[in-house]
């Protein structure tokens, strides 16, 4: 068994507290831009303006849609509390995803800006952004996960006051879980890169292996029911599958000799 005791507040300004969760959250961001920034000096097609222009798009619509989701999940706590409704106190990692995306999607739509080749070259970004916003989670309290069994000896017990999670209760570590997870996806989809045609193939690939993933941590994550006992994160993995695997099927071939580089 495992505690953890870090308080969860960061530092204070005044009577606002910033939580360590939302300084990762930040720091993703930064992680995110650094990898892309790698990538440009690796010779990818695209420039600094180009990149600097996506991320003002991406960011504030993933915090948007991120938002949104994360309010339709809990509908019933905001409409008891609408003066809440506005805010940065609860997000969802697939709003963020999905809003990011759907952002750059629509700007690629009215510029010649190559969509797939960037989606393609972000992906593996994506996952160490992740992790750092998991590391957030970890000392935050939130996505905690079920009662842990007493054999389990990795379970998790929080005791600081300031945490999200139940106090003095093992649970499943299901953050870390998915760091680890996310980690070991990052090798896969690096090592898969310039590997498939289309371009966006490869983005497509981490959309289903999250989904796939979050559909089975669902089921050992403490949350709400959204729809036929599932989660919402269990039922946007569903509904991306049901799109991003036909696609793939159809669409997606393999590429011989183009994985270097």
């Amino acid at each position: 068994m495992i505690t953890i005791g870090i308080n969860p507040i960061a530092f204070t300004i005044g009577e606002m507290s910033v939580r360590w969760y939302g300084v990762m959250i930040a720091l993703a961001v930064v992680v995110l831009i650094l990898w892309m920034v790698w990538q440009i000096r690796r010779g990818a097609d695209i420039s600094y303006d180009s990149l600097l222009t996506v991320a003002l798009i991406a960011i504030p619509s993933g915090i948007i849609i991120s938002r949104l989701l994360h309010i339709i999940d809990m509908l019933s706590f905001y409409i008891a509390n609408p003066g809440l409704l506005l805010g940065f106190g609860g997000l969802t990692i697939w709003g963020a995803i999905l809003g990011a995306t759907l952002g750059i999607w629509i700007y690629s739509r009215f510029t010649d800006f190559k969509y797939g080749y960037f989606m393609d070259l972000i992906a593996p970004g994506v996952l160490l952004a992740q992790v750092v916003g998991r590391i957030g989670c970890t000392i935050n309290g939130c996505c905690y996960g079920m009662a842990a069994p007493a054999w389990l000896p990795w379970s998790v017990v929080y005791t600081n006051p300031d945490s999200y999670a139940p106090l003095g209760i093992a649970v499943h570590p299901t953050q870390p879980y998915e760091i680890v997870f996310l980690l070991i996806v990052f090798g896969v989809l690096y090592w898969l890169r310039k590997r498939f045609r289309p371009e966006g193939s490869l983005f497509l690939i981490y959309l289903s292996m999250y989904s796939i993933w979050r559909l089975g941590l669902g089921f050992l994550r403490d949350g709400t029911d959204f729809l036929f006992g599932l989660q919402q994160a269990q039922v946007v993995g569903i509904a991306i599958l049901l799109i991003v695997i036909p696609i793939l099927v159809l669409k997606t071939r393999w590429v011989k000799g183009e994985g270097k580089g």
